[in-house]
């Protein structure tokens, strides 16, 4: 395995470490007139992979945007830690009821309330190009994947 690899897997590693402490996000889309429009979203449990999954309502306002302007920024952060995460992308509708029925939780179903079989249901699916992270640490920022400049 290369080094480059071997990076990489470690940052995917702390990332996965990181959406776990946090649960909850902000995904940050531009809206049809240009303006940045960020909601709360949980975050899924699964091992990072390069990609974030949420769910949402195919008819929504999140969805007609990343269909315009598919750019996404999702941010983070463990309070305990005093890590702040943010992560740059880009985002697509995924329909796909499998992948739903493994990521959901329970706590989803505020919004859901018919589970992963809710009507109107689909997965955003957000490629991660960039990860950028601040720590305690004297308050320096680390690329965790790709450049974010």
């Amino acid at each position: 395995m290369s080094d480059e690899a071997m990076a990489v897997g470690a940052a995917r590693q702390r990332l996965t470490g990181l959406i776990r402490a946090a649960g909850s996000c902000t995904l940050t889309t531009i809206s049809l007139d240009g303006r940045l429009v960020g909601r709360p979203m949980l975050l899924q449990r699964a091992e990072f992979d390069g990609e974030l999954w949420f769910f949402a309502y195919a008819r929504s306002a999140t969805l007609r945007q990343l269909r315009v302007n598919p750019e996404v920024e999702v941010s983070f952060a463990d309070p305990g830690e005093q890590v702040r995460v943010s992560l740059s992308g880009t985002a697509r509708d995924d329909h796909d009821p499998a992948r739903a029925q493994r990521l959901w939780r329970p706590e989803l179903a505020v919004w859901f309330p018919d589970g992963p079989t809710t009507a109107g249901l689909t997965l955003v699916a957000v490629h991660v190009t960039a990860a950028r992270c601040w720590d305690r640490t004297g308050g320096r920022r680390l690329n965790l994947l790709g450049s974010a400049e």
